[in-house]
Parts: structure tokens; C-alpha cells; sequence
């Protein structure tokens, strides 16, 4: 007898703190904010929202939704096929809520490979390269169809390191066996170990979707005044883009970039209380928070050392 179909929604809930990315879970840092789709709920968007608040008492405000997971074989323990329509919202974080089990987390205690701002991360040269050309090369057969895209995906052989691809690493992880959740039964936690914290069934993978979406986007759309508050400093500003792509920025060029582009203005206040120099406080342009398309560009990276 076939298994009875469920929705799932599921929200990949993202903020930047301190020039930390955030991410709100359930399940003591196991689970996104999750919840089926009901009768009741007027649409897709309105379910999750409900499903959200009523688990970690925040209200989404931004949310686009990202993608539909239906591959063969997700089922809840109950034996239902599950089908999860996941959500991006983009928000500023706010005090914890006293929900038990509910917090936010730094995403990169998921993805430690993710972050480069301090350079190549230890754990991918001394780690996670070496498995994966091991496992690349084990099968003669498939030896020219893995390694290209080992290469690829984590900018080897001459490939550029594309911040971009964090789901395609992720499964690439995965196929090899690397990550918790290859090993495991999708309801088992697993250890935190140094390939990061896995989820709950496929939440990792659903989050590796949304980082991918949103360092995408923040390269075309002018989404992050979403993730700061009404006044800024340009550095913070900075910071933040930073925090999302994983990357340094060259100052210079990312402060000429804004003014090209003309995000942002002058409030005419200035930071106080801080160590050094004040700086000038900016908040976005009217227009921007309208959500103007903005032309396409590359983020103006810094030269980092391998």
C-alpha cells in the first residue's frame, strides 16, 4: 500500500548579529521552524508563517520561497511521504523568545568549510580535500566523472572558490559519506564533530538551499536592509555582506560600490559611546526598500591567501 502524502513547511529564518549570520531552530539546534500544512491555513506563505511564530514567538517580515524538497524516500517516522515546501525570510534577531528548545545559531556550526573570512578554513585542506579526492579516485569508473566535479565545487585545479555552491558541496559531502546525515537514519541526531552539527532529517540540506540563495541574491537584489537596523555604519554594513558570503571585501572598492549604485544616505548622526573615530550613520534609500532591482554585480572581494 502506497504511503499517504504530507506537506511540510519549512523556514529558513536568517539574521546577522555582531557580524555573525543567524539562523533560528527548533529542536535544541536540530531542526528549522517546521510544521505541516493544514486545512486551515489560507496559503502556503500563511501556514508557514503561523507555524513559525506559533513555535519560536517571532513574526517573519521578508520570506521568498525557495524550493520544494519531494525526492523518494522522505518519510516522517509515522510512515507518511513528506514533501517540504521551504521558505528564505530575512529578519534582525531578537531577544530569545522563553520557548523551550528554540534559539539561534551561528550557520556556520553547520557548514565550517563555509567560512572564509579568515582564509581557507584548516578543515578543508587538511581534511575534506584529501577525503574527497580519496573517494573521487577509488572507482576507477567514476574517477572522471567525480573529480571534475570535486574540482569545481570547492575551487581546485585551477576553479575559482564560488561561495555560491554551498548546496552543491554539501551533496557532494554527502555522496561520499562524509556528513552525519549519509550514515544515519533521518529521525537520528549524530554528533557535532568538526564536519559541523547535523539536522533532523534533511534540514541541513534545506539550509545549505537557503545560504546558497542568499549569497546569490545579495549580488543582484538589495535584500540586506532586511538584516540591519534602521542606521548603520558603512563598516557594519560591510561586515554584514561579509558575514553572509563567507568572504573579506576590499573596503575601498565595497564603499564605492554602495555609492554607485545609490543604496544609502547620510542621516546626519553620527556613532557614540565607541572606541575610536565616530563614524557617520546611514540607512537605506526609500526606493531600495521598495525593493528596486539593482544591476547585477560581482562582490568586490579582497586578495586572500589560499
Amino acid at each position: 500500500m502506497d504511503a499517504s502524502l504530507s506537506a511540510e513547511l519549512v523556514a529558513v529564518l536568517v539574521a546577522v548579529t555582531q557580524g555573525q549570520p543567524r539562523v533560528l531552530t527548533t529542536q535544541c539546534a536540530r531542526a528549522l521552524p517546521a510544521g505541516p500544512l493544514q486545512h486551515s491555513h489560507r496559503s502556503l506563505q500563511n501556514g508557514l508563517r503561523q507555524w513559525v511564530e506559533e513555535q519560536t514567538q517571532h513574526e517573519l517580515g521578508y520570506v521568498e520561497q525557495l524550493y520544494t524538497f519531494a525526492d523518494k524516500g522522505r518519510f516522517y517516522a509515522s510512515g507518511e511521504r513528506v514533501i517540504s515546501v521551504s521558505y528564505l525570510a530575512l529578519t534582525v534577531e531578537s531577544a530569545n523568545a522563553d520557548v523551550a528548545e528554540v534559539g539561534w545559531q551561528d550557520w556556520y556550526r553547520y557548514f565550517p568549510w563555509e567560512d572564509w573570512r579568515a582564509g581557507m578554513p584548516d578543515l578543508l585542506s587538511q581534511h575534506l580535500i584529501p577525503a574527497l579526492t580519496r573517494w573521487a579516485q577509488m572507482d576507477r569508473t567514476q574517477a572522471p566523472l567525480r573529480w571534475p566535479r570535486v574540482a569545481y565545487a570547492f575551487g581546485l585545479d585551477g576553479s575559482p572558490w564560488n561561495e555560491d555552491m554551498v548546496l552543491q558541496r554539501y551533496e557532494l559531502l554527502f555522496e561520499a559519506g562524509l556528513v552525519a546525515e549519509a550514515t544515519r537514519d533521518s529521525n537520528e541526531l549524530g554528533e557535532e564533530g568538526a564536519l559541523g552539527l547535523p539536522m533532523r532529517y534533511d534540514h541541513r540540506r534545506i539550509l545549505a538551499t537557503g545560504m546558497a540563495r542568499l549569497r546569490a541574491k545579495i549580488k543582484y537584489r538589495p535584500v540586506m536592509f532586511e538584516l540591519m537596523p534602521e542606521a548603520f555604519t558603512l563598516l557594519q554594513l560591510q561586515q554584514t555582506v561579509e558575514a553572509i558570503a563567507g568572504r573579506v571585501l576590499h573596503k575601498q572598492n565595497f564603499r564605492r560600490l554602495v555609492e554607485q549604485q545609490n543604496l544609502v544616505e547620510e542621516t546626519g548622526a553620527m556613532t557614540a559611546g565607541t572606541a575610536g573615530r565616530p563614524a557617520k550613520l546611514f540607512r537605506f534609500k526609500g526606493d531600495v526598500i521598495q525593493e528596486r532591482a539593482i544591476a547585477g554585480t560581482k562582490l568586490p572581494l579582497a586578495k586572500q591567501a589560499r
